[in-house]
């Protein structure tokens, strides 16, 4: 299979500019660029999937770039609803550098940034050197803008599709790149790139655009309980990786494969059939976290972050150091220990349970465990030589209920 059927067998292609762009995805020896605008200090998974498919694209013998908008930035892509919040150029820049780092670490690219070749444009410059070439009604009729005309847009985020389309020119003649790959939200920023560089020198350029990676009900994918997933494991552990694929969606795993790991057609069909003749045992869904995290953290974390789901799912919470402990608790409500009490009062105290008589139905009833202990006695001192490690203290209550209990 060549590279551009492969790349719409996994469904990672939704428009090009020009049919001649088949063969020279096929043949190698692009260079091409995406984007990205620094407003956090971290790549997340939504990203994942551009920089999965330029990732492919080197595989294959092309040459990736990624543009780091440190100027775009300042100015904001618009959004389908609202301007987006204006960042101080010392956060952009912080950000920039962090990005810069992770970037070249966990992909190899190559990494420019947009402020270098902008900051010294005047506007008497831009005006008459790239604004004469965009036609208003041609400006109006891309999607981004069209959106935003009844609730209101701003010349400042109008003027953002100039600042790309001046980007891709800036690295076409500098950079010898002809091709500019985004989002199918970055269609018309994109061909006006392509546009702009027909007009003004006459060369010829190429756009690339993939579907956005979603979830079933159509919503962006790639966060959990309303949190983005990091590519940084610093902001997202691997465990809480490992546990947002492993909770992915039946329906779309089989898609994230295709568009999110290197595994080939043949072992992607392989879990597909596996998926459908037993999706309870979820082996698509860990073969892509599998992939995914080995990809960026390394296979050392994707096994500590298995061996912390089995610990903890399998009741063996003892296994674990405190560390590991606490990544996996992360979520479930916290609390300090700083003396030796009985365990109704600690269960009181920080609201696991509402009174003492309660406490003593859960007892009764089996219900509280610490540490994977069912505890029985309702007059047992909770000291540190009952904590993992003099530390720790895992608290169930009933099936579902964590607490996590901390001795200074």
């Amino acid at each position: 299979m060549k590279l551009y059927d492969e790349l719409l067998w996994r469904g990672l292609i939704e428009n090009i500019t020009d049919e001649d762009l088949i063969e020279k995805i096929n043949n190698g020896g692009l260079t091409f660029y995406i984007g990205t605008d620094p407003t956090g200090d971290s790549l997340h998974i939504g990203h994942y999937s551009t920089f999965s498919m330029a990732t492919r694209l080197k595989k294959g013998g092309h040459n990736p770039i990624l543009l780091v908008g440190g100027a775009t930035g300042l100015i904001g892509d618009p959004k389908p609803t609202a301007e987006r919040p204006m960042i101080t150029k010392e956060l952009l820049e912080y950000n920039y550098k962090k990005l810069r780092k992770q970037v070249e670490e966990l992909f190899g690219f190559e990494v420019v940034n947009n402020f270098d070749w902008s900051k010294d444009i005047n506007f008497i410059d831009y005006l008459r050197d790239y604004g004469k070439f965009f036609n208003l009604n041609y400006m109006l009729n891309k999607e981004t803008v069209k959106s935003r005309l009844d609730s209101g847009i701003t010349y400042t985020e109008f003027s953002y599709m100039i600042m790309q389309a001046l980007d891709f020119l800036y690295l076409y003649e500098n950079k010898n790149c002809l091709l500019q790959i985004g989002g199918s939200d970055q269609w018309g920023n994109i061909t006006s790139g392509v546009e702009l560089i027909r007009k003004k020198i006459g060369g010829t350029a190429y756009g690339l655009t993939m579907p956005l990676i979603t979830k079933a009900d159509g919503t962006k994918f790639g966060k959990s309980e309303g949190n983005a997933i990091w590519l940084d494991k610093e902001k997202t552990s691997s465990y809480e990786m490992y546990q947002f694929f492993l909770n992915a969606e039946d329906v779309k795993v089989i898609e994230y494969l295709k568009k999110l790991t290197f595994l080939s057609k043949e072992e992607i069909e392989d879990l597909e059939q596996k998926h459908n003749e037993n999706p309870h045992l979820r082996e698509a869904h860990k073969a892509l976290a599998r992939e995914v995290i080995t990809f960026l953290h390394g296979k050392e974390d994707y096994e500590k972050a298995v061996k912390i789901s089995e610990c903890l799912f399998g009741g063996n919470v003892k296994e674990l150091d405190v560390d590991d402990i606490i990544i996996g608790f992360k979520d479930v409500p916290h609390f300090t220990l700083t003396e030796e009490l009985n365990i109704l009062d600690m269960l009181v105290n920080n609201n696991i349970c509402s009174s003492k008589r309660e406490v003593r139905e859960f007892i009764n009833s089996g219900s509280i465990t610490i540490n994977d202990e069912k505890i029985t006695d309702e007059n047992l001192i909770i000291t540190k030589s009952l904590a993992i490690s003099n530390k720790v203290l895992v608290i169930r209550r009933g099936k579902k209920k964590y607490y996590l209990g901390m001795f200074e």
